[in-house]
């Protein structure tokens, strides 16, 4: 149990730490507007994955965390993309409200008794089963990827 609650400890500081990684080196790339991630901008990568951080993910582990087995819809980046993304949006005002989201996820997190961190939920494509610890997985590895794709 030692080992777990070590895991969980560590985790939840890498998600800081990749949200301040993921700022930076946004803040690296002069251009917002560059291709980096395929057809995407930075500035539409960094709207992404404030708005799935915050929409998506920190939706999910709340939700796990305070009903019984949720139910969760797919996500469809690109349908959200062309409905929400607003290219005049500034990016410090974009990497700001990530960082903030993160890091009261991050404060919440570190209070949950370790018994929460296996509530279950389910997702219409996934299946049941799916824990509070792993949607916090999930969200970082999703700021690693994008993170991993600016750093090339």
């Amino acid at each position: 149990m030692k080992e777990l609650f070590e895991y969980r400890v560590k985790m939840i500081e890498r998600l800081s730490e990749a949200a301040q990684e993921f700022r930076l080196a946004c803040e690296a790339i002069r251009d917002p507007f560059a291709k980096v991630e395929g057809e995407w901008t930075l500035h539409q990568i960094a709207s992404h994955i404030r708005d799935v951080e915050k929409m998506i993910y920190g939706v999910r582990i709340h939700q796990t965390q305070n009903e019984d087995n949720p139910e969760f819809k797919s996500f469809d980046a690109d349908e959200w993309m062309a409905s929400h993304y607003n290219k005049d949006e500034s990016l410090e005002k974009i990497l700001s409200e990530f960082i903030t989201n993160v890091e009261e996820l991050c404060t919440d997190l570190k209070k949950l008794p370790a018994e929460v961190w296996s509530r279950e939920s389910r997702h219409e494509t996934s299946g049941e089963g799916l824990t509070l610890q792993l949607w916090v997985e999930r969200s970082l590895a999703h700021i690693e990827e994008h993170l991993q794709a600016l750093k090339k």
